[in-house]
């Protein structure tokens, strides 16, 4: 099927099929397919669209559309929807229209302009671009791939994330406590020698969230001069792994990330959950854990986080890693931890879901994940109650009036053409949509006065939700949990 499709079009469909697994999507939907577009291609994504807010909105636009379900493996070959097969087929035409003989990113962005109906040609138009004047760019400047490599995967930028950036974009939840375990890991890393943390803990502890507030600090220039300049990039290994899969080359996938940080000096490498990675798929026998931070210490500084079984496990088959990496132990947070964690989360959760959650929420998800949920570990299984809690009332709530809908969305076009405006320096245009923009709010609030809603419309949080999730996750009746009294007080 894919014989005619260049390499970068081909990963533009296994970026697609990752992405739907993630969202826990039983079919590869066309959101899916421009999500895998703008994650392979950024030029062209930055010939059309030109704004790296609009890239980020477009995600964040997804998300808030899907009911993101349990992840799906990325062993499952996931089918394509109709309207991406239609896509697809549209995509071919355009080739030829064009007069080239291999289907390209491009094509594929013609493709979905051309199901007008699918919610990526939505998106799409939103952001001002249509299939005609598309169409008559390529035609007159045809789309150049920077094609690698036969068989090669995609740059680091495409296998890992920039926590520093995403922490200046102030999209990284607060880390609240771990003090001391965050200042062990800035004295490693400035160490001369043997200067690669291992953060070794149970699952849900806080591993991530504590080098996540590194990547604050330094974004906040809260570090010593040596890590000023640093950035941290999580490596995302279950994608490389997937990526194997669809072709077969775990290794030089690696090569080639760990080749290109070695061009960027300042980079700390992440590496999340490495042993649940090992000997996965197709790459099972390839490449082991081992294999992996030989590549990685190579050519950066690395951070590593694994759980104390595995720890015990990769030291003992790998002695010599003991040189490498100085262990940081992270315990389990107390109950009373866990209260100023969640407290220090709670406006975050409130934002994305809409809702607002009750004092008393906040402490029984924190007794009731300590007493029923035993095979997890605080903080983490704390916050997973507080967050299945508000999407249940998030998703209960009413649907606004179709009138406000229609306001709501012309509103975020509107903040999208004003992003865009900004980004190209148009500023005239900019404060044309920003007089647009508060006009649209004051015909929201007008339309909140004629619906009798406040001006923020939110659920509220409380006991009864966090002992519904409770239920559902333990089997247990919530009159079993009541009649018990509940649990006591947080522990010290």
């Amino acid at each position: 099927m894919f014989e005619r499709y260049t390499e970068r079009a081909r990963r533009v469909v296994f970026f697609a099929r990752y992405e739907a697994s993630q969202f826990g999507s039983p079919y590869i939907e066309t959101e899916h397919l421009l999500l895998g577009l703008l994650r392979e291609d950024k030029g062209l994504s930055n010939r059309f669209l030109r704004s790296h807010a609009s890239v980020e909105s477009i995600r964040k636009q997804v998300e808030g559309h899907t009911t993101i379900r349990e992840k799906v493996s990325t062993s499952v070959d996931l089918p394509l929807s109709n309207e991406c097969k239609r896509v697809l087929a549209y995509a071919a035409e355009e080739a030829e229209r064009l007069s080239q003989k291999h289907i390209g990113p491009e094509h594929l962005l013609l493709g979905l302009l051309r199901e007008e109906k699918c919610f990526a040609a939505e998106i799409l138009h939103e952001r001002g671009l249509r299939l005609s004047t598309v169409r008559e760019e390529l035609t007159r400047v045809p789309h150049q791939e920077a094609m690698p490599h036969a068989g090669r995967l995609s740059s680091v930028s495409v296998f890992s994330h920039d926590l520093t950036q995403e922490a200046r974009e102030e999209r990284l939840d607060p880390l609240v406590g771990r003090e001391p375990e965050l200042d062990a890991i800035i004295e490693i890393l400035c160490t001369r020698k043997t200067n690669n943390p291992l953060l070794v803990g149970e699952h849900g502890v806080g591993k991530t969230a504590i080098v996540n507030g590194l990547a604050q600090r330094i974004a906040d220039g809260e570090v010593p001069p040596l890590l000023s300049d640093k950035r941290i990039l999580l490596l995302d290994l279950s994608l490389i792994v997937a990526a194997a899969r669809f072709t077969g080359q775990l290794e030089d996938g690696l090569r080639v990330v760990t080749r290109e940080l070695a061009a960027s000096p300042n980079a700390i490498l992440f590496i999340d959950d490495l042993c649940s990675l090992t000997g996965i798929g197709p790459a099972k026998g390839t490449l082991n854990v081992a294999d992996i931070l030989k590549f990685a210490l190579a050519h950066s500084d690395v951070i590593v986080e694994t759980t104390p079984t595995d720890h015990a496990e990769l030291m003992t088959n790998n002695p010599w890693l003991g040189s490498c990496f100085r262990v940081v132990n992270v315990a389990p947070a107390t109950g009373l931890d866990a209260v100023e964690v969640l407290f220090g989360v709670k406006e975050r959760y409130e934002k994305f879901h809409g809702v607002s959650y009750t004092d008393d929420a906040i402490k029984l998800a924190i007794l009731y994940a300590e007493r029923y949920l035993p095979d997890r570990h605080l903080p983490g299984k704390a916050v997973e109650v507080l967050d299945a809690a508000g999407t249940r009332v998030k998703l209960r709530q009413a649907p606004v009036p179709a009138e406000m809908a229609e306001v709501q969305k012309r509103i975020k076009f509107i903040v999208h053409r004003m992003e865009n405006a900004i980004a190209n320096h148009e500023f005239e245009k900019a404060r044309f949509y920003s007089d647009e923009e508060r006009k649209g709010r004051e015909n929201l609030r007008a339309l909140r006065e004629k619906y009798h809603l406040p001006e923020a419309a939110t659920g509220v949080v409380g006991r009864e939700e966090i002992e519904a999730v409770i239920s559902n996750w333990t089997g247990l009746p919530v009159e079993s949990l009541r009649e018990e009294g509940g649990p006591a007080e947080p522990t010290k």
